[in-house]
């Protein structure tokens, strides 16, 4: 490490490195590169890296549920559930949207990535369960009878403050729409984001409660 750093930042090698180097049966040249070069990939940073890459490998064939959770999990900023979440028709639109834009941006470049893991997943016979107040976790993925259940935050406009709070809420049912507001502390957005996804079912408004 000590000599891949030297090397790394151009000052070379001391006579004690070479000599060490030879010690250890380094061919000339190789000491001979290190002194002309100003950069060196350490051995032992890219057996690391080939040692993730088929760990990841052998879960993803292995562990398929257990490996898209733990993708997802990590790339949850970037999930879109009124995307992702209703079924690969949707999802391979998408695709063919963003691989038809001329110049796609940045960020059209990831969610692709997303949506095409995400396509690779539905393939494989795995299916989304809906994001729902009282089962969701606030920003993390959970396998839940052979789905994917995905967390509170993956619905656009649904920050994590608020997520961690219906999370804490949720132990005591919600009686009312108005009941969820005054603990969660969510405001109308969010109110509106989650009845568009049915997260309100048996949930009434304390209208409806007076009428009877």
């Amino acid at each position: 490490f000590t000599i891949m750093e030297k090397v790394r930042k151009g000052k070379g090698l001391s006579e004690e490195d070479i000599a060490e180097m030879k010690e250890h049966n380094v061919p000339q040249w190789y000491i001979d590169s290190c002194l002309k070069i100003k950069y060196l990939f350490p051995k032992a940073h890219a057996v690391a890296y080939v040692m993730m890459s088929l760990r990841v490998a052998y879960f993803k064939v292995h562990y398929p549920i257990e490996y898209y959770c733990a993708f997802y999990t990590v790339r949850g900023d970037d999930f879109d559930a009124d995307i992702m979440a209703k079924g690969r028709e949707k999802v391979t639109a998408k695709i063919k949207e963003i691989n038809a834009l001329p110049n796609p941006s940045a960020k059209e470049k990831g969610l692709l990535t997303l949506l095409e893991i995400c396509n690779e997943m539905y393939l494989r016979g795995i299916e989304f369960l809906p994001v729902d107040i009282y089962k969701s976790e606030p920003d993390k993925f959970t396998v839940e009878n052979g789905k994917l259940r995905p967390p509170l935050i993956a619905l656009k406009g649904l920050g994590l403050s608020v997520a961690e709070s219906i999370a804490a809420q949720r132990e005591n049912e919600f009686f009312t729409k108005e009941d969820f507001i005054s603990r969660t502390k969510a405001g109308s957005s969010v109110v509106e984001i989650l009845s568009e996804h049915g997260c309100f079912e048996g949930i009434p408004d304390s209208s409806q409660l007076a009428m009877f």
